[in-house]
């Protein structure tokens, strides 16, 4: 018999939460009811590890063990699963009755989020590396988060794929950390690609005859040089103005490099 897609969706909700507890010394489940031959529909949470909780006014203290069930109800999973949290907590979002809210999960749940998914959620509030105090459940919890200075958040610092991390840092641990190659400038270590260098953009040379700069305020049409001169002893040509004006306090000035003078 062909199963449906609710009933296929929570098989493999099962095998990932499977597979997460594989993953986890923290996370524990069971399942408090009967399964009628199909995958569960009900499942008790246990997470190991650090919370808060208060007592009637007392001070805040730490818990290490808590509990939750998930009901995933017959609109699961277009609607969001049914949480109630069972062992005592204090934390802004998880009321005294034990409420749980989940934020924007709460009024549009996504239903691609799989149970797996769903834990790691609410092992992030138990140790309040999540959490709101702008829209809480608890009021008097968010206020004193708000203030608090006895506990560092995240109350507990292992992510809830621990087991996973700790391999990942005995592996690490075991190669050791990678011997340090001294190198000679411009030559490649042993067993290593040379570097390709970048290319190289060539300027062309500066001109050592740089013109002399003109002078913004000469007229656009000067005339032409005269020719040279056979008898012409000195080298010097003289620029004679065109107009009819008479140049007064006509002033030499010497052209660096040049020998031409120019008349201001």
């Amino acid at each position: 018999m062909r199963e449906s897609p609710r009933t296929r969706r929570l098989r493999t909700d099962l095998k990932a939460l499977e597979s997460l507890k594989a993953d986890s010394s923290i996370l524990d489940f069971s399942v408090p009811g009967p399964m009628f031959g199909g995958p569960p529909e009900v499942y008790l949470i246990r997470f190991n590890g650090r919370g808060l909780q208060r007592h009637h006014g007392a001070d805040v203290t730490i818990r290490d063990q808590h509990e939750l069930t998930i009901q995933l109800g017959a609109s699961y999973p277009r609607m969001m699963p049914e949480l109630h949290w069972k062992s005592p907590i204090f934390h802004p979002n998880i009321s005294a009755s034990g409420a749980v809210c989940l934020g924007g999960y709460g009024t549009h749940w996504v239903p691609s989020v799989n149970l797996d998914e769903l834990c790691e959620m609410l092992w992030e509030m138990v140790r309040y590396r999540n959490f709101d105090v702008d829209s809480p459940y608890n009021r008097e919890a968010a206020l004193w988060a708000k203030t608090q200075t006895q506990f560092r958040f995240p109350v507990d610092d292992r992510p809830i794929r621990d087991r996973v991390a700790s391999r990942a840092a005995a592996a690490d641990s075991q190669a050791g950390a990678a011997p340090r190659i001294m190198v000679d400038a411009g030559r490649p270590a042993k067993n290593e690609s040379p570097t390709v260098p970048s290319p190289i953009h060539v300027l062309p040379a500066r001109r050592t005859d740089s013109p002399v700069p003109v002078n913004p305020y000469t007229r656009p049409h000067s005339p032409a040089l005269p020719p040279a001169s056979n008898d012409a002893d000195d080298g010097i040509y003289i620029l004679d103005d065109a107009s009819d004006d008479e140049v007064v306090d006509a002033e030499i000035v010497v052209a660096e490099q040049t020998d031409i003078l120019f008349l201001n």
